[in-house]
């Protein structure tokens, strides 16, 4: 008798016993009853409670990389109306949803840097319930729960997959916060999907229906006149196509997956859901307009990087997902730009590659629940890891997020067929492991010291690893001839790394070779002519140069022009203009810098200036006072205010 079959039986048998029950008696209360009542809570806050744990040592972790575009250095997420417009360079453009959370976590907190953590983690834990409620949903689908607990499988699947080291870069890293996000939406596409088919079987078998038995023991379920949850579903799958583009496999493994649990085949899952379905589709809509913004990103075949050289990368990177999905070590924050030019590099990977991919296309025929958690993971990762090059990141293990989790139900629902219930203990003991190995994990995450110098170690090839350790060098005058060698070592790799000239060129010039500099900022500037802030500097230096003024105006110019929003050259450039005389100009930059950034001291206290040099001592004053709010200590602008001050006071005296 199949394992189906012995469900059915012990249900008729539940069903026999209940009958034969005297009328009005109530059925016996049983421990069993209880947890099913009570199990599903249970197990929510267990996942609850191993999120908090494995991720407890995260909130203190400082932005980092792409933090600073998307975050600290951009003004849109000051004001919600600003926020769906950020610069074209961060992680947040096109991606309204994310760009609306960082507006958020500013209004409520400042650049407090734990409350964007603690953002992170409620989205992580709302995405493993979710898995949870998905899972747990679909082995009851299956006709499991007469043997197997499925609400513990579900359990094992979801605190796994939570703590699960390999998803730290997703969550502890905060400007990834779009893949997490995502990932939310993706799973409540479908846990909304799957309990409009719940609710649809609740009905029918309260009006004693009973559903049309298909092929692979599944039920055709037909949908509600009316229900809330198809909107919902439809509803997130909008939500995530404007948090970010993977999103757009959706529909599909939506649709797959009532092919494979729910209507037995897609013309029937059509034919019942055509409406629905058409909704979920009209959400590429969105997703196709928000998609124009790929380019300013590196993303997109006008890279420089040929698809062929990227697939060739992909099959590498996708089969060494699979390796971190069952033994996670080294993980790496930063694995590069380091691409791979010839077939013969990866013909192991492929090979790999190609029988993972027939087994996932067999299984779908024959074995369609092993073969839907194939589709899922190669997928889901298609959109970053195919033909379609991420120039700046071929490879990168948040993309790993959703994808795990089907290696993760595999693993579980695979040992539990082994070793029945004694599993449960095996992944009891791996999700205590992953777990501490996810503590250790952010440990790495404490500063950026810490996590460029592990990430070195790890890719010594990798010239972006030693730019980004140097550059935190840079802010220690004692370690300036290490993070001199460290762009010097990424040079090495890459000559025309535009980066690590222009920091080179930061760290030679407080060493006083300014020649040096001088020559560095230009040749970064001719390998990426829009390099605002190598122009920028570049004006700096020459500012200190009398003779070189003009020169200086022009370079802030040209900056301004690449970047008008930058509050640091609005001011510089103001600053060039007074010491050139020109007050008028430089008040019209001093006043577009403390517009932009209410909150730079430097700017009130040079504004100031500029408006006394004008005889505007009363506005002088306001802006001295102003400084001084933001920077107590100021004491520049503290002896100016007095000396504004006494001269206003000085005619009425007299």
């Amino acid at each position: 008798m199949s394992e189906q079959s012995r469900a059915r039986a012990t249900a008729r048998l539940a069903t026999s016993a209940e009958a034969s029950a005297p009328s009005g008696a109530r059925p016996a209360s049983s421990p069993n009853a209880a947890f099913v009542r009570w199990g599903p809570f249970i197990a929510g806050g267990l996942i609850v409670l191993a999120a908090l744990a494995a991720y407890h040592n995260s909130f203190s972790g400082p932005f980092i990389l792409d933090d600073n575009l998307a975050i600290t250095a951009n003004p849109s997420i000051r004001h919600f109306g600003s926020a769906l417009s950020p610069p074209a360079t961060s992680t947040a453009c096109g991606r309204p949803v994310i760009s609306l959370t960082f507006a958020l976590n500013y209004a409520l907190g400042g650049m407090k840097v734990w409350g964007y953590h603690a953002f992170n983690l409620l989205v992580h834990t709302l995405a493993g319930l979710t898995l949870f409620g998905v899972v747990r949903r679909t082995l009851l689908k299956c006709g499991r729960g007469a043997l197997t607990p499925p609400t513990v499988l579900a359990l094992a699947v979801a605190v796994i997959w939570v703590v699960h080291p390999l998803q730290t870069e997703a969550v502890t890293y905060i400007s990834q916060r779009a893949e997490s996000l995502m990932g939310l939406f993706y799973l409540l596409t479908l846990y909304c999907f799957v309990r409009s088919t719940d609710e649809t079987g609740e009905r029918q078998q309260a009006r004693g229906d009973r559903p049309e038995k298909k092929t692979r023991d599944t039920e055709v379920i037909r949908p509600p006149a009316s229900s809330l949850w198809p909107l919902a579903s439809c509803l997130f799958c909008f939500l995530g196509m404007a948090t970010k583009e993977v999103m757009v496999s959706a529909p599909l493994m939506v649709l797959l997956y009532d092919r494979t649990f729910i209507a037995g085949s897609f013309r029937e899952a059509w034919r019942l859901r055509w409406r629905y379905y058409l909704g979920l589709a009209c959400t590429w809509l969105l997703l196709a307009r928000l998609m124009t913004s790929l380019g300013q990103r590196g993303v997109g075949f006008d890279q420089k990087v040929s698809w062929w050289s990227y697939a060739l990368t992909s099959c590498r990177s996708v089969v060494l997902y699979l390796k971190l999905a069952v033994w996670p070590h080294p993980l790496v924050f930063d694995y590069g730009t380091q691409m791979v030019q010839h077939a013969a590099d990866v013909i192991p990977y492929a090979l790999v590659l190609a029988l993972l991919l027939l087994a996932t296309l067999l299984a779908l025929r024959h074995r369609p629940v092993i073969g839907f958690a194939g589709v899922w993971f190669f997928v889901i990762l298609a959109p970053a890891s195919s033909v379609i090059p991420v120039a700046h990141q071929p490879m990168a293990e948040h993309r790993v997020y959703l994808s795990l989790a089907a290696v993760v139900v595999l693993v579980v629902l695979g040992l539990y067929r082994l070793a029945g219930r004694h599993s449960l203990m095996v992944c009891a003991a791996a999700a205590a492991g992953l777990g501490w190995l996810t503590v250790q994990r952010n440990q790495d995450y404490k500063s950026e010291l810490t996590i460029w110098r592990d990430t070195v170690a790890k890719c010594p090839d990798n010239e972006r690893a030693h730019n980004n350790l140097g550059e935190f060098l840079l802010d220690e005058s004692e370690q300036l001839p290490d993070a001199t060698a460290e762009f010097q070592a990424a040079l090495k790799i890459n000559p025309d790394y535009a980066e690590a000239h222009y920091n080179l060129g930061i760290a030679l010039y407080k060493a006083g070779q300014i020649s040096d500099a001088i020559a560095q900022y230009e040749e970064a500037l001719r390998i990426k002519p829009d390099y605002a802030e190598a122009h920028h500097n570049l004006g700096l230096v020459f500012s200190q140069d009398p003779g070189r003024l003009p020169d200086a105006i022009a370079e802030y110019q040209a900056a301004l022009r690449i970047r008008p929003d930058d509050a640091n050259t609005h001011n510089s450039l103001g600053t060039a203009l007074a010491q050139q005389g020109n007050l008028p100009g430089a008040l019209e930059q001093f006043g577009e810098t403390v517009q932009i950034a209410p909150e730079f001291a430097q700017a009130h206290y040079n504004f100031g200036n500029a408006l006394a040099q004008s005889g505007r001592l009363p506005e002088a004053i306001d802006q001295y006072e102003l400084a001084l709010r933001l920077k107590p200590d100021f004491t520049a602008a503290r002896n100016n205010l007095d000396l504004a001050r006494n001269a206003v006071t000085q005619p009425t005296n007299k």
